[in-house]
């Protein structure tokens, strides 16, 4: 019955979607792309290829499980890649990735979908990067022999397959579960699921190596020009409504601010509110290729540098020395071990529960986290007051990324040998 009417559940999901497209910019892209997801296939993949399929649900679970992509192109040439996503945040972001063969959707989770996208794409091995446990997918999967691990999973007695409503009915079908934490382990142990080993978190490895390979930008770096630093990640507006009033009364702090929504009403909104300080916009102060287009000393001269421009966030923590990140009053936040990784303590706000990495830190001293403007003045004058404490919660966060890497090589010798 739970079969029955999951399976009903997913045909009106696909309807709906349909039914939204002429209203939602999002639904139009991803259905318009799941309709191409079999023609791709049938195009890409010869009966005689083999593949490895990674599915991703959307940009973060890609970087997740991109080094361990990485290490199957180098070492296993004999396989096709296939990778998928669900949402078109991570498509639309990674549709050219070089790291595989063939990028598509995943197409919504119906017996026929699933049994289409087996039959065409043949994987020997599938790897399902922390989230979306597609029932029909990974039933069709196996039903081909084909391996199905689960890597970089972290699991909650409040998800749906261990509530009473729920189903385990996709878990028992994975060939091994490569988890986060030991309290994912021991939830999976005692609803019967043996075949599990905790690694740790891949992202720890991705960091690491996006670090390793981080751009200089002297531009950051003469704006800066050696004074203190607070760089704001992925903000939105409820951030910002308490860090850019604590900053206009500490102007002798540096301001970087990176916001998740580039938009003109967006940043109009930001220099209305930083209206008496010296700001200056990326995109204005760089080439297309760039190059600084402004005199030293105007950069020198300013207060507030923003970001106004993707893909250059990861360079910058290296700039700080202390960061906010974004997301913690909506949805959840973003990408904090980006910036611990860089020895600098992170800030965030009160949604970070269901984050492994954000509750390690703040255990370890590595990062803290605010409530309002109040709480966030309190942890901020105290930082200014007393540096070496600012120092110390930054390297106990450095130490607990680097002291918990390895991920990545524990899963790829465990399923590629």
């Amino acid at each position: 019955m739970k079969r029955l009417l999951y399976d009903v559940g997913m045909y009106i999901l696909s309807l709906g979607a349909l039914f939204m497209t002429p209203f939602v910019k999002k639904m139009r892209h991803q259905v318009k792309g799941q309709t191409q997801t079999y023609l791709k296939l049938y195009k890409a993949i010869r009966p005689d290829d083999r593949v490895v399929w990674f599915h991703a649900a959307s940009l973060g679970e890609f970087e997740q499980g991109r080094l361990l992509m990485e290490l199957v192109r180098c070492n296993h040439p004999e396989f096709k890649i296939l990778l998928t996503f669900f949402s078109p945040s991570g498509y639309d972001v990674q549709r050219d990735y070089e790291g595989a063969d063939i990028v598509c959707y995943l197409p919504f989770d119906t017996p026929e979908n699933a049994h289409t996208f087996i039959k065409l794409a043949h994987p020997e091995i599938a790897v399902i990067i922390k989230y979306e446990f597609w029932f029909n997918f990974i039933r069709k999967a196996r039903k081909a022999n084909c391996k199905v691990y689960s890597v970089s999973s972290i699991f909650r007695p409040d998800q749906h397959f261990f509530r009473w409503w729920g189903t385990l009915q996709p878990l028992p079908q994975i060939d091994h579960f490569f988890v986060q934490n030991q309290q994912s382990a021991d939830l999976l142990t005692r609803h019967g699921l043996r075949n599990v080993s905790v690694v740790g978190d891949t992202r720890f490895d991705r960091v690491i190596k996006i670090k390793q390979r981080s751009a200089n930008l002297p531009v950051v770096k003469t704006f800066t020009c050696g004074k203190q630093t607070f760089i704001a990640g992925s903000s939105w507006q409820p951030d910002e409504q308490i860090f850019i009033p604590y900053f206009n009364q500490h102007r002798d702090w540096k301001l970087i601010i990176a916001p998740h929504k580039i938009t003109g009403h967006h940043l109009s909104e930001l220099s209305q509110w930083l209206s008496d300080r010296k700001v200056l916009f990326y995109s204005e102060i760089t080439t297309e290729d760039g190059q600084q287009s402004v005199d030293d000393s105007v950069l020198r001269n300013a207060e507030v540098l923003i970001i106004d421009c993707f893909g250059k966030l990861s360079s910058i923590y290296r700039y700080g020395h202390l960061a906010l990140i974004g997301g913690g009053f909506g949805a959840g936040i973003h990408n904090v071990p980006e910036a611990a990784v860089y020895g600098i303590p992170t800030l965030f706000g009160p949604n970070n529960r269901k984050f492994q990495e954000a509750q390690a830190l703040l255990e370890c001293g590595g990062s803290f986290t605010f409530n309002d403007a109040d709480t966030f003045k309190t942890l901020v004058d105290d930082f200014i007051s007393h540096p070496d404490t600012m120092t110390a919660a930054g390297q106990a966060a450095s130490q607990y990324i680097y002291g918990n890497a390895g991920a990545v090589d524990k899963c790829y010798k465990a399923i590629f040998g």
